[in-house]
């Protein structure tokens, strides 16, 4: 297993629309283990297969607390197929823009199908914290970022900043 480097915006990765994952393998679940290490590390709740750099249909999700067992969930070629007409607000954050925040609203219910594991079709009906974060990683899928959720000026502002960061990173070669 191995901790991937995370894509950090503004790399244009990020927009980019996911494709499909063809089938689930041994060399797909190594990837979303991968993936489950990497979002432990980083800490993080949810973490969509592009933010390590891999334009795939998969995202992972652990909403167990530090002092709870770890109960991770892998959706491939996720779906929302209906969503509440309840709404939720909740204070959102992102790996990829690491140290932000913002309040999202967000439908606080959802109804997914996705892939599991074992390439066998499942059914969730995400309510709370899991269809807020299930609508986060999906919005990844399609190139979609929760910035996108907030006002223009405060994301203007967000980009701006993250721009100036990347140009003062070191290149790793």
């Amino acid at each position: 297993m191995t901790i991937k480097p995370l894509v950090l915006l503004p790399d244009p990765i990020l927009r980019q629309t996911s494709k499909p994952v063809e089938r689930v393998d041994d060399a797909v679940r190594a990837f979303a283990d991968d993936m489950l290490d990497t979002m432990y590390d980083a800490p993080g709740i949810g973490l969509a297969a592009i933010q390590v750099g891999e334009p795939l249909r998969m995202l992972v999700i652990d909403l167990a607390k530090e002092d709870e067992e770890k109960a991770p969930h892998l959706f491939i070629n996720p779906e929302i197929m209906s969503q509440g007409d309840e709404v939720s607000l909740y204070e959102e954050g992102c790996l990829s823009i690491p140290d932000f925040y913002a309040e999202v609203e967000r439908p606080a219910s959802a109804l997914v199908h996705y892939i599991d594991r074992d390439g066998k079709q499942q059914e969730m009906e995400a309510t709370g914290l899991m269809a807020t974060c299930i609508q986060h990683e999906i919005d990844h899928l399609n190139g979609v970022l929760f910035i996108d959720h907030i006002s223009r000026l405060k994301r203007d502002m967000v980009v701006r900043k993250f721009t100036k960061l990347a140009k003062q990173r070191p290149v790793i070669a």
